[in-house]
């Protein structure tokens, strides 16, 4: 199962006891994925239309719990698809439509089916937990959200700009940010931060599968925490290995050319022990040492060998 699948069937069960965020959220259900028909009797219907089983219970349990209507999950075969079926809720009864239609504000004080898009003035979403109930049921018709052991991704599209706009801005209400890009001949409004991500399932309503994706946040980063230990530690590794071979050189070019006596009795000491322990550190070649050295003192020690090396190197070559 897909965690898009998991997040939605946690939302069907979410049904709010406050019949004002029940009406929301069927609002976005019609707007999202439904049509308003009007046949030549001027009767109206309403029908939702969906790929996803359920989003059809969710929109099929609201009815019944807010209207009292009982109505049927439909199957039909989608024309544009051989693989995905489309699943159908009707209401049929003019008087009933017309209630919904006129509660969700869908249908305007003229009689026009015109739905309000402002978030400010729209009645339906002057309570926070109205706008809660509302990008829920946009999710539940219209969104999708990345596995995120994967990737972090979640999305809603929808068939408007306006509409996409509409979205974003009741994000805005509970400090997310969201943003907005057309794809093939609609617009869909996406967050890809995880944290983000994090706060629209919280908003939503949807505790399950924001604990799932928090634990995967928490150990990709103890993840990439202890990576990055490991590359610092195999960097810092590399260094001592290239600093003790480039030591090695020195201190054997200078044997090579002049004799292991050429340096002072201080600096042959330090010499001779890091030729015989090639893989030891500055703090191991010091606890060898007698009396024993710290490491800033070994360091600056094999400096002054270095050095010694160097220019024993430029007097050869201008010679």
């Amino acid at each position: 199962m897909s965690f898009t699948g998991d997040v939605k069937r946690e939302l069907e069960k979410r049904i709010s006891n406050a019949r004002h965020c029940r009406v929301a959220e069927i609002a976005a259900l019609i707007s999202m994925c439904g049509d308003v028909l009007i046949d030549v009797e001027d009767k109206y219907q309403i029908k939702l239309h969906t790929e996803t089983e359920t989003t059809a219970k969710k929109f099929k349990e609201l009815l019944r719990k807010t209207y009292k209507i009982e109505s049927d999950i439909n199957l039909e075969e989608n024309p544009y698809s051989h693989k995905m079926n489309t699943y159908t809720v009707w209401v049929r009864e003019h008087e009933q439509a017309i209630q919904i239609l006129e509660e969700t504000k869908i249908l305007d004080k003229t009689g026009e089916i015109r739905e309000n898009l402002s978030v400010g003035k729209n009645e339906i979403l002057k309570r926070d937990c109205c706008k809660r109930a509302y990008l829920r049921g946009a999710f539940i018709a219209q969104g999708s959200v990345n596995n995120p052991n994967n990737s972090y991704h979640f999305e809603i599209k929808t068939v408007s700009e306006d509409k996409a706009k509409q979205i974003v801005e009741l994000f805005k209400c509970f400090e997310i940010e969201s943003k907005v890009v057309a794809r093939k001949g609609n617009y869909v409004v996406y967050i890809k931060e995880g944290e983000g991500i994090i706060d629209a399932l919280g908003v939503i309503e949807a505790p399950v599968a924001l604990m799932e994706m928090e634990n995967v946040r928490i150990l990709k980063g103890m993840s990439n925490y202890y990576n990055r230990q490991v590359n610092c530690e195999a960097a810092n590794i590399k260094k001592t290995v290239e600093t003790s071979h480039r030591q090695q050189e020195d201190i054997q070019y200078i044997i090579d050319y002049e004799g292991i006596s050429y340096l002072p009795e201080k600096l042959r000491d330090i010499a001779m022990i890091r030729l015989e322990n090639p893989e030891a550190s500055l703090q191991e070649l010091g606890e060898m040492m007698d009396p024993p050295l710290g490491k800033s003192g070994v360091n600056h020690r094999l400096r002054k060998i270095s050095q010694i090396a160097e220019d024993l190197k430029g007097e050869k070559n201008d010679k």
